[in-house]
């Protein structure tokens, strides 16, 4: 089966209330268009996972973020690959995560992390995100 590795940005930040908030998207093309995903992409040759989620973000997004901590990397097989997915918190240093690739984002709080239809391997790590929060 083709493994495709990919890295993931647990944006976090904090709301008027000052609780702590998660930045998702949702996927604007390709198979898995219209679910709801942690945003990221590939690492390319001869990137370390935090230098291709601090470039995927930006060309996703615009935006520069620090790439902190490793969450958790998940395993998941999809019908047609296994993805492997490495998850960082990460914070938003400059840039108002314009939407270049995705239709949709909200920013969640831990209660409404599950309101969106979350893709299965990015849902597979709801659970760690609200036990950190």
């Amino acid at each position: 089966m083709k493994k495709i590795r990919v890295v993931a940005a647990i944006i976090k930040a904090e709301n008027e209330e000052k609780k702590p908030i998660i930045f998702a998207t949702q996927r604007g093309y390709g198979e898995f268009k219209g679910g709801w995903e942690f945003p990221g992409g590939k690492i390319e040759e001869g990137e370390t996972p935090k230098e291709a989620l601090a470039r995927e973000i930006m060309e996703e997004l615009e935006t520069r973020i620090s790439v902190g901590d490793l969450i958790e990397t998940v395993e998941y097989d999809y019908p047609n690959f296994h993805l492997s997915m490495d998850c960082f918190w990460c914070q938003i240093l400059e840039g108002d995560l314009v939407l270049r690739e995705h239709t949709d984002a909200k920013w969640l709080d831990r209660d409404h992390l599950n309101s969106v239809s979350w893709l299965p391997a990015d849902i597979s790590i709801i659970e760690k995100i609200k036990d950190k929060l």
